[in-house]
């Protein structure tokens, strides 16, 4: 019985310090606000495959806005601030199904992945910021 105890209040202190770390830390979220421009294909400097993130709005440890396309709202967006970085993922899709996302603010950009179940691809992006 006394296992059950240490593990019941490993687990509860283990829950309570990552939800700490998530809200406490000093990084400034509202860095994510605004338009990104996403270079779908960074390592071709030659093409011009390009998305528009729009991140509206920062609280709670979510993000709202728009992803890809036009009107594609972002779903389940969650920011996360853990070892001193800006974490970021969120759901959106299109008629061919959901795509999942992740990515991190560094330098002012932003450097991610996006993944796509349905049309079985993993695109890594980078986006900066637009003016």
């Amino acid at each position: 019985m006394k296992k059950v105890y240490v593990f019941i209040s490993f687990f509860v202190l283990y829950n309570i310090t990552i939800s700490y770390a998530q809200i406490s830390s000093n990084q400034n979220v509202d860095a994510l606000l605004g338009n990104w421009k996403i270079d779908m294909s960074p390592s071709d400097k030659s093409d011009n495959n390009y998305a528009i993130m729009i991140i509206d709005k920062v609280s709670n440890n979510s993000i709202e806005g728009t992803f890809y396309r036009e009107g594609v709202k972002i779903r389940e967006g969650r920011v996360n601030t853990i070892n001193s970085n800006i974490y970021g993922a969120l759901v959106s899709g299109d008629n061919s199904g959901d795509y999942n996302t992740s990515f991190y603010l560094k330098n002012g950009k932003l450097y991610g992945s996006t993944h796509s179940l349905k049309k079985d691809f993993l695109a890594v992006w980078v986006a900066t910021k637009e003016k």
